[in-house]
Protein backbone atom coordinates (compact mmCIF):
# COMPACT_ATOMS: atom_id res chain seq x y z
CA UNK A 1 0.00 0.00 0.00
CA UNK A 2 1.26 3.31 -0.62
CA UNK A 3 0.46 4.89 2.91
CA UNK A 4 3.08 2.41 3.70
CA UNK A 5 5.91 4.02 1.53
CA UNK A 6 8.36 6.09 2.67
CA UNK A 7 10.61 8.15 0.63
CA UNK A 8 14.64 7.61 0.97
CA UNK A 9 15.50 10.86 3.16
CA UNK A 10 18.18 12.47 0.68
CA UNK A 11 20.93 14.68 2.20
CA UNK A 12 20.38 18.54 2.15
CA UNK A 13 23.71 20.19 2.34
CA UNK A 14 25.88 20.63 -0.84
CA UNK A 15 28.68 19.31 1.46
CA UNK A 16 26.72 15.94 2.35
CA UNK A 17 25.64 15.94 -1.37
CA UNK A 18 29.34 15.54 -3.00
CA UNK A 19 30.44 13.16 -0.35
CA UNK A 20 26.97 10.91 -0.47
CA UNK A 21 27.15 11.32 -4.91
CA UNK A 22 31.27 9.99 -4.53
CA UNK A 23 30.35 7.18 -2.36
CA UNK A 24 27.36 6.21 -4.34
CA UNK A 25 29.49 6.31 -7.70
CA UNK A 26 32.41 4.57 -6.24
CA UNK A 27 30.00 1.93 -4.90
CA UNK A 28 28.78 1.57 -8.57
CA UNK A 29 32.07 1.16 -9.83
CA UNK A 30 33.14 -1.39 -7.31
CA UNK A 31 29.38 -3.31 -8.20
CA UNK A 32 30.48 -3.39 -11.83
CA UNK A 33 33.77 -4.31 -11.03
CA UNK A 34 33.34 -7.21 -8.54
CA UNK A 35 30.21 -8.66 -11.32
CA UNK A 36 32.43 -8.61 -14.47
CA UNK A 37 35.45 -10.50 -12.33
CA UNK A 38 32.99 -12.59 -10.75
CA UNK A 39 32.07 -13.88 -14.18
CA UNK A 40 35.07 -13.72 -15.67
CA UNK A 41 36.10 -16.21 -12.98
CA UNK A 42 33.53 -18.26 -13.19
CA UNK A 43 33.49 -18.30 -17.21
CA UNK A 44 37.32 -19.28 -16.96
CA UNK A 45 37.28 -22.13 -14.34
CA UNK A 46 34.06 -23.67 -16.04
CA UNK A 47 36.36 -23.52 -19.21
CA UNK A 48 38.98 -25.36 -17.81
CA UNK A 49 36.27 -27.78 -16.34
CA UNK A 50 34.81 -28.17 -19.64
CA UNK A 51 38.64 -28.86 -20.62
CA UNK A 52 38.86 -31.87 -18.19
CA UNK A 53 35.91 -33.20 -19.20
CA UNK A 54 37.02 -33.37 -22.88
CA UNK A 55 40.31 -34.45 -21.56
CA UNK A 56 38.62 -37.62 -19.82
CA UNK A 57 37.57 -38.96 -22.82
CA UNK A 58 34.26 -40.20 -21.33
CA UNK A 59 36.58 -43.33 -19.70
CA UNK A 60 34.22 -43.51 -16.82
CA UNK A 61 31.27 -43.54 -18.76
CA UNK A 62 32.14 -45.72 -21.71
CA UNK A 63 33.14 -48.45 -18.88
CA UNK A 64 29.58 -48.90 -17.66
CA UNK A 65 28.56 -49.57 -20.75
CA UNK A 66 31.69 -52.55 -20.53
CA UNK A 67 30.49 -53.57 -17.44
CA UNK A 68 26.69 -54.04 -18.79
CA UNK A 69 28.00 -56.79 -21.22
CA UNK A 70 27.92 -60.19 -19.57
CA UNK A 71 30.46 -61.60 -22.06
CA UNK A 72 33.20 -59.30 -20.58
CA UNK A 73 34.76 -59.04 -17.53
CA UNK A 74 35.60 -55.04 -17.44
CA UNK A 75 35.10 -53.18 -14.01
CA UNK A 76 34.44 -50.08 -14.52
CA UNK A 77 37.46 -47.64 -15.30
CA UNK A 78 38.39 -45.63 -12.82
CA UNK A 79 41.93 -44.89 -13.60
CA UNK A 80 42.95 -41.25 -13.95
CA UNK A 81 39.34 -39.91 -13.26
CA UNK A 82 39.26 -37.07 -10.84
CA UNK A 83 36.88 -37.18 -6.99
CA UNK A 84 33.54 -36.57 -7.90
CA UNK A 85 33.58 -37.98 -11.74
CA UNK A 86 30.16 -38.56 -12.29
CA UNK A 87 28.78 -41.12 -15.45
CA UNK A 88 25.34 -42.33 -16.30
CA UNK A 89 24.25 -44.42 -19.11
CA UNK A 90 21.34 -44.39 -20.96
CA UNK A 91 19.05 -46.59 -22.75
CA UNK A 92 15.88 -45.57 -24.65
CA UNK A 93 15.65 -42.56 -22.69
CA UNK A 94 16.04 -44.34 -19.28
CA UNK A 95 18.83 -44.21 -17.12
CA UNK A 96 20.22 -48.22 -16.25
CA UNK A 97 23.45 -46.81 -14.70
CA UNK A 98 24.70 -44.00 -12.43
CA UNK A 99 28.04 -44.38 -11.11
CA UNK A 100 30.34 -41.49 -9.41
CA UNK A 101 34.11 -41.96 -8.04
CA UNK A 102 34.39 -42.65 -4.43
CA UNK A 103 38.64 -42.56 -3.46
CA UNK A 104 39.62 -43.78 -6.91
CA UNK A 105 36.38 -46.97 -6.98
CA UNK A 106 32.97 -46.20 -8.21
CA UNK A 107 30.03 -45.95 -6.38
CA UNK A 108 26.59 -46.42 -7.05
CA UNK A 109 24.31 -42.96 -7.02
CA UNK A 110 20.86 -42.63 -5.63
CA UNK A 111 18.62 -40.59 -8.30
CA UNK A 112 14.99 -39.22 -7.62
CA UNK A 113 13.30 -38.93 -10.54
CA UNK A 114 13.62 -34.70 -10.94
CA UNK A 115 17.43 -36.25 -11.52
CA UNK A 116 16.50 -39.02 -14.03
CA UNK A 117 14.58 -35.82 -15.71
CA UNK A 118 17.59 -33.78 -15.91
CA UNK A 119 19.65 -36.47 -17.61
CA UNK A 120 16.95 -37.54 -20.27
CA UNK A 121 16.40 -33.92 -21.33
CA UNK A 122 20.54 -33.45 -21.34
CA UNK A 123 21.47 -32.09 -25.17
CA UNK A 124 23.72 -34.76 -26.31
CA UNK A 125 25.91 -32.98 -28.41
CA UNK A 126 29.16 -33.55 -26.49
CA UNK A 127 28.87 -30.01 -25.13
CA UNK A 128 29.44 -29.39 -21.23
CA UNK A 129 26.14 -27.69 -19.85
CA UNK A 130 25.29 -27.06 -16.22
CA UNK A 131 22.79 -28.64 -14.21
CA UNK A 132 21.74 -29.95 -10.71
CA UNK A 133 21.06 -32.80 -9.05
CA UNK A 134 19.83 -33.53 -5.96
CA UNK A 135 22.27 -36.30 -4.42
CA UNK A 136 25.39 -34.68 -5.68
CA UNK A 137 24.99 -30.96 -6.52
CA UNK A 138 25.66 -28.47 -9.24
CA UNK A 139 27.67 -30.16 -12.20
CA UNK A 140 28.79 -29.75 -15.84
CA UNK A 141 27.78 -33.02 -17.50
CA UNK A 142 28.40 -33.80 -21.42
CA UNK A 143 26.66 -36.92 -23.44
CA UNK A 144 27.24 -38.80 -26.04
CA UNK A 145 25.78 -41.55 -27.89
CA UNK A 146 27.56 -44.52 -26.99
CA UNK A 147 28.60 -47.68 -29.01
CA UNK A 148 25.38 -49.72 -28.59
CA UNK A 149 22.76 -47.21 -29.38
CA UNK A 150 22.76 -45.88 -26.10
CA UNK A 151 23.79 -42.72 -24.27
CA UNK A 152 26.63 -42.05 -22.36
CA UNK A 153 27.16 -39.08 -19.55
CA UNK A 154 30.08 -37.94 -17.91
CA UNK A 155 30.50 -34.74 -15.88
CA UNK A 156 32.33 -33.30 -13.20
CA UNK A 157 31.55 -31.28 -9.92
CA UNK A 158 30.75 -27.64 -10.05
CA UNK A 159 31.86 -27.14 -6.22
CA UNK A 160 35.28 -26.05 -6.39
CA UNK A 161 34.06 -23.69 -8.77
CA UNK A 162 31.89 -22.22 -6.83
CA UNK A 163 33.54 -21.92 -3.53
CA UNK A 164 36.61 -20.56 -5.67
CA UNK A 165 33.87 -17.90 -6.85
CA UNK A 166 32.82 -17.47 -3.14
CA UNK A 167 35.81 -16.55 -1.63
CA UNK A 168 36.32 -14.17 -4.55
CA UNK A 169 33.06 -12.47 -3.73
CA UNK A 170 33.55 -12.47 0.15
CA UNK A 171 37.39 -10.94 -0.48
CA UNK A 172 35.29 -8.20 -2.79
CA UNK A 173 32.60 -7.42 -0.64
CA UNK A 174 35.05 -6.70 2.40
CA UNK A 175 37.71 -5.09 0.22
CA UNK A 176 34.67 -2.87 -1.17
CA UNK A 177 33.48 -2.12 1.79
CA UNK A 178 36.75 -0.91 3.27
CA UNK A 179 37.17 1.21 0.26
CA UNK A 180 34.21 2.93 0.36
CA UNK A 181 34.63 3.49 3.80
CA UNK A 182 37.98 4.99 3.38
CA UNK A 183 36.97 7.02 0.95
CA UNK A 184 33.57 8.32 2.32
CA UNK A 185 35.67 9.54 4.89
CA UNK A 186 38.37 11.03 3.46
CA UNK A 187 36.25 12.11 0.48
CA UNK A 188 33.58 14.31 3.47
CA UNK A 189 37.53 16.13 4.31
CA UNK A 190 38.21 16.45 0.95
CA UNK A 191 34.89 18.40 -0.03
CA UNK A 192 34.78 20.24 3.41
CA UNK A 193 37.96 21.51 2.64
CA UNK A 194 37.10 22.57 -1.07
CA UNK A 195 34.07 23.86 -0.02
CA UNK A 196 35.57 26.09 2.83
CA UNK A 197 35.61 29.61 0.94
CA UNK A 198 31.88 28.82 0.17
CA UNK A 199 31.62 28.70 3.63
CA UNK A 200 33.29 31.94 4.13
CA UNK A 201 30.53 33.38 1.53
CA UNK A 202 28.26 31.90 3.65
CA UNK A 203 29.54 33.50 7.02
CA UNK A 204 29.69 36.59 5.04
CA UNK A 205 25.79 36.80 3.77
CA UNK A 206 24.86 35.36 7.21
CA UNK A 207 26.87 38.14 9.44
CA UNK A 208 25.05 41.05 6.31
CA UNK A 209 21.38 39.80 7.26
CA UNK A 210 21.87 40.11 10.97
CA UNK A 211 23.20 43.59 10.20
CA UNK A 212 20.36 46.22 11.05
CA UNK A 213 20.57 48.05 7.43
CA UNK A 214 17.26 49.55 7.89
CA UNK A 215 18.31 52.14 10.02
CA UNK A 216 21.07 54.18 10.80
CA UNK A 217 24.93 54.35 9.71
CA UNK A 218 25.50 50.23 9.32
CA UNK A 219 29.74 48.83 8.73
CA UNK A 220 30.00 46.47 5.92
CA UNK A 221 31.76 43.02 6.61
CA UNK A 222 35.39 42.63 4.98
CA UNK A 223 35.20 40.89 1.22
CA UNK A 224 35.13 37.77 0.57
CA UNK A 225 38.47 36.56 -0.02
CA UNK A 226 38.70 34.95 -3.45
CA UNK A 227 41.34 32.57 -4.82
CA UNK A 228 40.90 31.59 -7.80
CA UNK A 229 38.12 33.45 -9.96
CA UNK A 230 37.86 31.09 -12.49
CA UNK A 231 36.34 28.63 -10.03
CA UNK A 232 32.67 28.54 -9.26
CA UNK A 233 33.26 28.98 -5.73
CA UNK A 234 35.73 32.12 -6.67
CA UNK A 235 32.57 33.12 -8.74
CA UNK A 236 30.11 32.86 -6.43
CA UNK A 237 32.78 34.70 -3.99
CA UNK A 238 33.52 37.34 -6.12
CA UNK A 239 29.78 38.05 -6.70
CA UNK A 240 29.15 38.36 -3.30
CA UNK A 241 31.73 40.92 -2.96
CA UNK A 242 30.08 42.98 -6.26
CA UNK A 243 26.96 42.72 -4.05
CA UNK A 244 28.85 44.06 -0.95
CA UNK A 245 29.85 47.18 -2.17
CA UNK A 246 26.66 47.83 -4.65
CA UNK A 247 24.83 47.32 -0.94
CA UNK A 248 27.38 49.20 1.10
CA UNK A 249 27.65 52.47 -1.71
CA UNK A 250 23.68 52.31 -1.26
CA UNK A 251 23.71 52.67 2.55
CA UNK A 252 26.62 55.32 2.21
CA UNK A 253 24.07 57.13 0.41
CA UNK A 254 21.14 56.56 2.04
CA UNK A 255 23.04 57.76 5.26
CA UNK A 256 24.19 60.67 3.65
CA UNK A 257 20.97 61.55 2.38
CA UNK A 258 18.99 60.71 6.11
CA UNK A 259 21.88 62.68 7.82
CA UNK A 260 21.06 65.94 5.56
CA UNK A 261 17.56 65.49 6.06
CA UNK A 262 18.32 65.49 9.99
CA UNK A 263 20.37 68.43 9.50
CA UNK A 264 17.55 70.57 7.56
CA UNK A 265 15.08 69.16 10.21
CA UNK A 266 17.30 70.47 12.73
CA UNK A 267 17.76 73.89 11.12
CA UNK A 268 14.72 74.41 10.20
CA UNK A 269 13.64 73.80 13.02
CA UNK A 270 15.37 76.01 15.10
CA UNK A 271 15.03 78.87 12.71
CA UNK A 272 11.00 78.72 12.95
CA UNK A 273 11.45 77.96 16.20
CA UNK A 274 12.11 82.45 16.63
CA UNK A 275 9.62 83.63 14.51
CA UNK A 276 6.55 81.27 15.48
CA UNK A 277 7.27 82.39 18.94
CA UNK A 278 6.77 86.20 17.73
CA UNK A 279 3.94 85.66 16.11
CA UNK A 280 1.78 83.81 18.48
CA UNK A 281 3.36 86.54 21.02
CA UNK A 282 2.06 89.22 18.20
CA UNK A 283 -1.09 87.48 17.99
CA UNK A 284 -2.01 87.16 21.79
CA UNK A 285 -1.16 90.54 22.45
CA UNK A 286 -3.56 91.32 19.73
CA UNK A 287 -6.22 89.65 21.51
CA UNK A 288 -5.33 91.62 25.10
CA UNK A 289 -6.15 95.01 23.11
CA UNK A 290 -8.93 96.98 25.03
CA UNK A 291 -9.75 98.58 21.57
CA UNK A 292 -12.93 97.56 19.62
CA UNK A 293 -11.96 94.36 17.29
CA UNK A 294 -13.95 94.01 14.49
CA UNK A 295 -15.63 89.81 14.91
CA UNK A 296 -13.74 88.77 11.72
CA UNK A 297 -10.26 90.68 12.93
CA UNK A 298 -11.41 88.27 16.19
CA UNK A 299 -11.51 85.30 14.26
CA UNK A 300 -8.18 85.62 12.52
CA UNK A 301 -6.33 86.19 15.11
CA UNK A 302 -7.45 83.26 17.16
CA UNK A 303 -6.89 80.94 14.47
CA UNK A 304 -3.54 82.74 13.60
CA UNK A 305 -3.03 81.97 17.97
CA UNK A 306 -4.13 78.14 17.60
CA UNK A 307 -2.07 77.63 14.44
CA UNK A 308 1.06 78.96 16.40
CA UNK A 309 0.62 77.15 18.79
CA UNK A 310 0.26 74.02 16.87
CA UNK A 311 3.24 75.16 14.72
CA UNK A 312 5.40 75.27 18.04
CA UNK A 313 4.57 71.80 19.04
CA UNK A 314 5.59 70.48 15.53
CA UNK A 315 9.14 72.26 15.89
CA UNK A 316 9.39 71.01 19.54
CA UNK A 317 8.39 67.94 17.88
CA UNK A 318 11.05 67.85 15.49
CA UNK A 319 13.52 69.13 17.48
CA UNK A 320 13.16 66.81 19.83
CA UNK A 321 13.41 63.86 16.79
CA UNK A 322 16.58 65.30 16.20
CA UNK A 323 18.46 65.49 19.15
CA UNK A 324 17.70 61.62 19.51
CA UNK A 325 18.70 60.88 15.96
CA UNK A 326 22.16 62.93 16.78
CA UNK A 327 22.45 60.80 19.75
CA UNK A 328 22.53 63.17 22.38
CA UNK A 329 21.93 61.56 25.99
CA UNK A 330 18.98 62.25 27.86
CA UNK A 331 19.19 63.59 31.37
CA UNK A 332 18.98 60.80 33.61
CA UNK A 333 17.18 60.51 36.85
CA UNK A 334 15.10 57.97 38.84
CA UNK A 335 11.45 57.97 37.36
CA UNK A 336 8.06 57.64 39.06
CA UNK A 337 6.30 55.95 36.16
CA UNK A 338 3.60 54.97 38.53
CA UNK A 339 2.65 58.82 39.40
CA UNK A 340 3.94 59.71 35.35
CA UNK A 341 0.64 57.25 34.69
CA UNK A 342 -1.81 58.89 37.19
CA UNK A 343 -1.09 62.41 35.90
CA UNK A 344 -1.04 61.23 32.12
CA UNK A 345 -4.17 59.30 32.67
CA UNK A 346 -5.74 62.28 34.92
CA UNK A 347 -4.69 64.39 31.45
CA UNK A 348 -6.20 61.92 28.89
CA UNK A 349 -9.58 61.87 30.61
CA UNK A 350 -9.82 65.64 31.41
CA UNK A 351 -9.04 65.93 27.31
CA UNK A 352 -11.74 63.01 26.59
CA UNK A 353 -14.31 62.84 29.14
CA UNK A 354 -16.37 60.18 26.68
CA UNK A 355 -14.19 57.72 27.30
CA UNK A 356 -14.47 55.13 30.07
CA UNK A 357 -10.72 55.21 31.64
CA UNK A 358 -9.31 52.50 33.43
CA UNK A 359 -6.01 52.34 35.96
CA UNK A 360 -4.31 48.80 36.73
CA UNK A 361 -1.00 49.43 38.72
CA UNK A 362 0.69 47.52 40.87
CA UNK A 363 0.56 48.17 44.84
CA UNK A 364 3.91 49.46 45.62
CA UNK A 365 5.81 52.23 43.22
CA UNK A 366 7.53 51.34 40.07
CA UNK A 367 10.91 53.08 39.26
CA UNK A 368 13.36 53.80 36.16
CA UNK A 369 16.54 55.33 35.15
CA UNK A 370 15.71 58.26 32.68
CA UNK A 371 14.41 61.57 31.58
CA UNK A 372 11.17 62.78 33.60
CA UNK A 373 9.80 64.81 31.00
CA UNK A 374 10.33 62.89 28.07
CA UNK A 375 8.51 59.68 29.99
CA UNK A 376 5.87 61.68 30.50
CA UNK A 377 5.66 63.33 27.23
CA UNK A 378 5.72 59.37 25.43
CA UNK A 379 3.12 57.91 27.99
CA UNK A 380 0.52 61.17 27.26
CA UNK A 381 1.31 60.61 23.44
CA UNK A 382 -0.01 56.75 23.73
CA UNK A 383 -2.85 58.00 26.10
CA UNK A 384 -3.97 60.41 23.24
CA UNK A 385 -3.25 58.30 20.72
CA UNK A 386 -5.67 55.83 21.78
CA UNK A 387 -8.24 59.21 22.42
CA UNK A 388 -7.60 60.48 19.06
CA UNK A 389 -8.18 57.51 17.03
CA UNK A 390 -11.10 56.29 18.94
CA UNK A 391 -14.62 56.97 19.02
CA UNK A 392 -16.54 57.88 22.12
CA UNK A 393 -17.64 55.93 24.94
CA UNK A 394 -14.58 53.47 23.79
CA UNK A 395 -12.91 51.86 27.00
CA UNK A 396 -9.18 52.45 27.52
CA UNK A 397 -7.43 50.44 30.01
CA UNK A 398 -3.33 51.41 31.51
CA UNK A 399 -1.92 48.87 33.45
CA UNK A 400 1.53 49.16 34.43
CA UNK A 401 3.63 45.98 35.74
CA UNK A 402 7.00 45.26 36.59
CA UNK A 403 9.05 42.23 37.19
CA UNK A 404 13.02 41.51 37.77
CA UNK A 405 13.94 43.71 35.31
CA UNK A 406 11.74 45.13 32.58
CA UNK A 407 8.98 47.37 32.84
CA UNK A 408 5.49 47.24 31.25
CA UNK A 409 3.42 49.93 29.98
CA UNK A 410 0.11 48.65 28.38
CA UNK A 411 -2.49 50.71 26.95
CA UNK A 412 -5.29 49.08 25.66
CA UNK A 413 -8.72 49.76 24.05
CA UNK A 414 -11.49 47.80 22.70
CA UNK A 415 -11.67 50.85 19.47
CA UNK A 416 -11.97 49.90 16.09
CA UNK A 417 -8.54 48.89 15.67
CA UNK A 418 -5.79 49.77 12.91
CA UNK A 419 -5.46 48.69 9.34
CA UNK A 420 -3.68 45.35 9.14
CA UNK A 421 -1.64 47.22 6.11
CA UNK A 422 -1.05 50.61 8.80
CA UNK A 423 0.46 48.56 11.15
CA UNK A 424 4.55 47.58 10.05
CA UNK A 425 4.75 51.58 9.74
CA UNK A 426 2.55 52.74 12.93
CA UNK A 427 5.90 53.97 14.29
CA UNK A 428 6.94 56.16 11.12
CA UNK A 429 7.07 60.04 11.10
CA UNK A 430 4.35 62.08 9.68
CA UNK A 431 2.18 58.36 9.90
CA UNK A 432 -1.91 59.66 9.94
CA UNK A 433 -4.38 57.05 10.19
CA UNK A 434 -7.07 59.26 9.20
CA UNK A 435 -5.22 62.22 6.75
CA UNK A 436 -8.84 64.56 7.06
CA UNK A 437 -9.76 63.81 11.02
CA UNK A 438 -5.79 64.03 11.86
CA UNK A 439 -5.57 67.42 10.37
CA UNK A 440 -8.40 68.55 12.18
CA UNK A 441 -7.57 67.52 15.67
CA UNK A 442 -4.37 68.93 15.07
CA UNK A 443 -1.96 65.85 15.26
CA UNK A 444 1.11 65.96 13.42
CA UNK A 445 1.60 62.33 12.65
CA UNK A 446 5.09 62.43 15.45
CA UNK A 447 3.14 61.61 18.67
CA UNK A 448 4.24 57.53 17.81
CA UNK A 449 7.11 58.15 16.21
CA UNK A 450 8.16 60.50 19.47
CA UNK A 451 7.28 57.19 21.93
CA UNK A 452 9.51 54.70 19.76
CA UNK A 453 12.33 57.36 19.97
CA UNK A 454 11.96 57.84 23.21
CA UNK A 455 11.62 54.29 24.47
CA UNK A 456 14.50 53.58 22.30
CA UNK A 457 16.84 55.85 23.88
CA UNK A 458 16.36 54.57 27.32
CA UNK A 459 16.82 51.28 26.04
CA UNK A 460 13.63 50.00 25.80
CA UNK A 461 11.03 49.13 23.07
CA UNK A 462 7.34 49.63 21.92
CA UNK A 463 5.65 47.14 20.10
CA UNK A 464 1.70 47.44 18.86
CA UNK A 465 -0.83 44.45 18.19
CA UNK A 466 -4.06 45.06 16.62
CA UNK A 467 -7.62 43.90 14.82
CA UNK A 468 -11.60 45.05 15.10
CA UNK A 469 -12.05 45.58 19.20
CA UNK A 470 -8.93 45.08 20.38
CA UNK A 471 -5.45 47.11 20.05
CA UNK A 472 -2.32 47.07 22.64
CA UNK A 473 0.41 49.12 22.62
CA UNK A 474 3.14 47.54 24.92
CA UNK A 475 5.86 50.43 25.98
CA UNK A 476 8.83 48.40 27.74
CA UNK A 477 11.47 49.84 29.56
CA UNK A 478 14.35 49.01 32.25
CA UNK A 479 13.06 48.60 35.54
CA UNK A 480 15.52 50.02 38.18
CA UNK A 481 17.58 47.89 40.51
CA UNK A 482 16.40 46.78 43.55
CA UNK A 483 17.96 48.43 45.94
CA UNK A 484 17.48 52.29 44.08
CA UNK A 485 13.79 51.16 44.24
CA UNK A 486 13.30 50.56 48.32
CA UNK A 487 15.09 53.77 48.77
CA UNK A 488 12.94 55.47 46.27
CA UNK A 489 10.32 54.36 48.80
Amino acid sequence: MRSGFRRVPLPRTLRAQLTTGIVVLLALACLTVGITTVLALQGFLERRLDQQLAASGGRFAASLEHEARPDTDNMPDTRGQSEGTFAARLLTGSVVQAAVVRDETDAEVPLDPADRRTLRHLPVDGEAHSRRLSALGAYRLTAVEGDDKDVLVTGLPLRPVEETVHRLEGVEAAVFAAALAVTGILGALWVHISLRPLHRVTSTAVSVAERPLASGEVAMPEPVPVSDPRTEVGQVGTAVNRMLGHVGDALERRQASEERLRHFAADASHELRTPVANIRGHAELALRTTSPVPAEVRRALDRIQSESERMSRLVDDLLLLARIDAGRALSSSRVDLTRLVLDATDDARAAGPDHRWQLDLPQESVTTEGDEHRLHQAIGNLLANARTHTPAGTEVTVRLSVDESRVRLIVTDDGPGIEEDLLPEVFGRFVRADHARSRATGSTGLGLAIVHAVATAHGGTVAVESRPGRTVFTMTLPASPPDTARTSG
